[in-house]
This record gives C-alpha cells, sequence and structure tokens, in this order.
C-alpha cells in the first residue's frame, strides 16, 4: 500500500500580526489564503474512516497475528470493522513488577515472552512490569520461584481496572460541555473526534493566535491535526509538544489538550514567557490506533498499518520509526513485535507526515517535548545507545529544573537521565531524530504514575497530572526567555 501522506500547505493569517512562517516558502502563483478563505473542518461533513479488513487477535499479548483484506486503492481513506470486532477481554489478566537484580532474570523474562506467557509493560535497570495471561498465571509463578526472583502484583484483575478507568460524566459535567461549546472535560478520556472538535472551536473562538491545521494523514486517512498558538511576534521562540505516538498511553493526549487549553483560554493574562512562544501541539500522533484502543484492544501500541509477508501482523511502533539511527538497538524487525521498527526509516504516514512538517519548516523550534506514559521519567538523547549529546549538562539541568516544578506542585517524583542511561536502549525514537535536528531542548517524558494503574490510569488522574506538568512546561518556557 502506497503512503497516503501529503505534506499539506499550512495557512498563515494576513492581518495585523506577523506570523511565523509554517513553509520556507510557497510555490510559485501561490499566496496565503486569509483564515476566514478556508472552511474548517467543524464547517463541512468529515468523511469517516470505510472498511477494507476485519482483524482476528487470538491472543491476550497483542500484537496478533491478524487475517486482513488489503485495500488497493492509495487515493482512499482504508475501512476498517473494528466496530463489529468484539473487544478485546482482559478478565483474569495480571499485572506483576518482577526484580530484574539478578542475573538469570532478564533471560527468563525473554523466554516466557516468546512463549506468549507474558507481555511486557516496561522497566528499567532494575524492574520490569509484564503482563501475565490468566491461564498462564501458575507456570510463571513457578517458573520466578525457580530461579528465586523477586516479584509482586500491581493490577489483580486487569480487566476490572479498564472498566473502572473512564467512567461517564456526570449530569453537571454533560450540561457544563453544552454551554462551553466542545466535549472536552479534562475528567474523562475523549475519542478522537472530541480531541479534534476542541481543536477546531478553539481555532474558531480564538482566530488571532489559534489555527489550526492538517500535516498528512494516518493510514487510515485520519487527520494528523496541529494546532499553533502564537501572537505572530516575529521574535518569538518556537517548542513543538507531541503526544499519543502509543495508542495505550491515554494519558499522554490528554494532558497536552489540557496544555492547549490553558494556554488559548487564558493567553491575555499568560506570562510574557508563555506569549513569547510559538506553540505547536500535535495531540495524537497516531489517531488510528488510538481509536483501535477506545473500541477493540485497550492495550494496543502501534499504529494500524496493514502487514506483509507470512506473519501479517498489523502496526509499527512508531517510536522506533524516527530515521535517526533507525533499526538499531531496541527495536525489533519482526513485524509482530510491539516495538517492531517498520520496514524502513518513516516508513509510516505519521512518522513521516512529522518528518516532512520539520524539513519544509521555517521554523527554528528551541525544544521538543513528546509525552508518553507511564514511570515518571524526564529523557533526554540519546536513547539509540549508551551515549550521551556534547550538551548533556544542559539538558540535565533543564530537565531537573522542571522535575523540581512537577514536584513542587503535584509532589509527583519524575527522574531525569538520558533514555538509554535511565530506562534501556531504544533506536528510531522521535526524541533521538529531534536532537539530531539540532533542537537543544529535546525531551521524552513518560507520565503518571510508576505502575500501580500503568497505561489504564483513571480518568480522576487527568487533571493532577497535567497541572503538574504544565507546571514544568511553564518552568522550560521562564529558561528559554532567559537564552
Amino acid at each position: 500500500m502506497g503512503s497516503l501522506t501529503k505534506t499539506v500547505v499550512f495557512l498563515c493569517v494576513a492581518s495585523s500580526v506577523l506570523c511565523t512562517p509554517f513553509i520556507n516558502q510557497l510555490q510559485p502563483g501561490q499566496e496565503w489564503p486569509t483564515r476566514s478563505s478556508v472552511k474548517q473542518p467543524y464547517n463541512q461533513a468529515e468523511p469517516e474512516p470505510t472498511v477494507g479488513g476485519v482483524t482476528k487477535n487470538e491472543e491476550v499479548d497483542v500484537p496478533a497475528v491478524v487475517d486482513e483484506e488489503k485495500a488497493t486503492d492509495d487515493d482512499k481513506p482504508i475501512e476498517t470493522l473494528d466496530d463489529v470486532v468484539e473487544r478485546i477481554d482482559y478478565t483474569g489478566a495480571q499485572v506483576w513488577k518482577v526484580s530484574t537484580m539478578k542475573n538469570n532474570a532478564q533471560r527468563l523474562i525473554n523466554q516466557l515472552a516468546s512463549e506468549k506467557l507474558i507481555a511486557s509493560w516496561g522497566g528499567n535497570h532494575t524492574s520490569i512490569d509484564i503482563l501475565v495471561k490468566p491461564k498462564a498465571l501458575e507456570n510463571v509463578t513457578a517458573a520466578l520461584k525457580t530461579k528465586d526472583i523477586s516479584y509482586y502484583v500491581m493490577i489483580e484483575d486487569l480487566q476490572q481496572r479498564i472498566n473502572e478507568e473512564n467512567p461517564p460524566l456526570d449530569e453537571n459535567e454533560l450540561e457544563l460541555q453544552d454551554r462551553r461549546g466542545h466535549r472536552m472535560t479534562w475528567k474523562q478520556y475523549h475519542r478522537l473526534e472530541d480531541i479534534h472538535g476542541f481543536m477546531d472551536y478553539l481555532a474558531k473562538t480564538y482566530p488571532s493566535i489559534v489555527s489550526v491545521k492538517t500535516i498528512g494523514k494516518s493510514h487510515e486517512g485520519r487527520d494528523l491535526k496541529m494546532l499553533r498558538i502564537s501572537d505572530g511576534k516575529p521574535s518569538n521562540k518556537a517548542v513543538f509538544i507531541d503526544g499519543g505516538i502509543h495508542a495505550r498511553e491515554w494519558i499522554s493526549p490528554a494532558v497536552v489538550t489540557y496544555f492547549i487549553n490553558q494556554f488559548a483560554e487564558n493567553f491575555d493574562v499568560e506570562s510574557d514567557d508563555i506569549k513569547n512562544i510559538d506553540w505547536y501541539f500535535l495531540p495524537v500522533v497516531n489517531p488510528d490506533g488510538y481509536e483501535y484502543t477506545h473500541k477493540t484492544d485497550r492495550l494496543w501500541r502501534k499504529n494500524r498499518k496493514f502487514g506483509y509477508g507470512p506473519s501479517s501482523c498489523t502496526g509499527t511502533d512508531l517510536n522506533r520509526n524516527f530515521g535517526y539511527r533507525w533499526g538499531g538497538k531496541g527495536a525489533s524487525s519482526y513485524p509482530c513485535s510491539d516495538i517492531y521498527r517498520g520496514s524502513g526509516p518513516f516508513s509510516e504516514p505519521e512518522s513521516k507526515a512529522i518528518n516532512d512538517f520539520f524539513k519544509s519548516s521555517a521554523v527554528k523550534f528551541s525544544a521538543y517535548l513528546t509525552y508518553h506514559s507511564y514511570g515518571q521519567y524526564l529523557l533526554y538523547p540519546w536513547g539509540y545507545d549508551n551515549a550521551l549529546p556534547p550538551d548533556h549538562k544542559d539538558l540535565e539541568s533543564m530537565g531537573k529544573l522542571i522535575a523540581q516544578a512537577i514536584r513542587n506542585t503535584g509532589g509527583s517524583n519524575y527522574q531525569v537521565g538520558s533514555s538509554s542511561g535511565l530506562l534501556y536502549p531504544a533506536s528510531g525514537g522521535s526524541d533521538d531524530w529531534a536532537k539530531s535536528l539540532n533542537i537543544k531542548y529535546t525531551y521524552t517524558i513518560e507520565l503518571s504514575d510508576t505502575g500501580r494503574y500503568g497505561f489504564v490510569l483513571p480518568a480522576s488522574y487527568i487533571e493532577p497530572v497535567a497541572r503538574e506538568n504544565i507546571a514544568g512546561v511553564r518552568v522550560l518556557a521562564r529558561q528559554l526567555s532567559k537564552i
């Protein structure tokens, strides 16, 4: 299937303020259209992704082998039958934290994973969180005890946690939605339609500072929507913030949209540190995967691009698909792996759209923040190997200032360090790629928590996590103003 990605020319307001250009130059004969001359998505019906294949998941630990009918027309969205596929049930599955301090621990974990008894949720140099299938509980317990490897159960019944994660809004919140003009609340995890509708609402309500553009399409034809907040001063610095690269990490788009709301709604009273930055937000990098986690498999990680070859497994880990040091440590060439790197650098339409935007942009970014979950880490490059960039002391210092602001605001402790040094090597990450573009302050922020809930953090945590993290963003802005 050929890439559906198309670089979309961004619009700039021809008004009393001068906007930071989105691209280096216009094509010959073109001019910037005024904001009101182009219809926004809230003014026109947006076609739903149409149907092309049925996914069958045989195992609880995804990605699973799929049987999919390949579409052949590159010019139309790929259709899906997610709505009619039965939800994957994790009843009885548990999540354990396993110590890896003993020499044989990681080898045993790898063996259990290869036998499809467990799936990794993440870890560091001292422990790893694993999902244990219901039928494998006795075998995995016996294997760990035989090797005298310690562990404890963090989640007794994963499906119960999933059921409790995102309760419906009460009547007061629903009424507030109607009065507000959009459906975002930050008391609930929202579907992509709500997130995109919220972005369009802000562009319509605050046209002098907010603009929304689509930088490309996902594999299934969904928009990759970016929002910019800017007062148009040519002296402004620029910061890029994204979320939702990994589909199951719901707290990430929720936090990024919280940032957007705070800055847009309160821009007039914001400090000069905030006003003197052009803020670029891409809240959902992986819209297909994100929707799939809401409809079919809560724990899906990758995008939804069809697989090829004998395995026919679906999806690429977008955070292993970026072009700097692609294909190295911590990335798999096996399409069924959760950390599958893709067929080549930027082989996926979602990562390619981001790369194309940066290649064509005249903006000189001072910082790149990409939000993930979970673990409470502030990570800087390099991730591809246990190495450090020349300015690692600056990155460490800034990271500690951000972590201190988070701790002072909400009490959460975020560890600061390089991705490979604090966690593990992972090549093809967006943070390494951003650093390779000479964006100085580049961080991957792994949001709350540290494992009690993991990927299924209850919606009641959205606002506390977002509040403490926006305090960190404010510190970054303040430091950038001094440079």
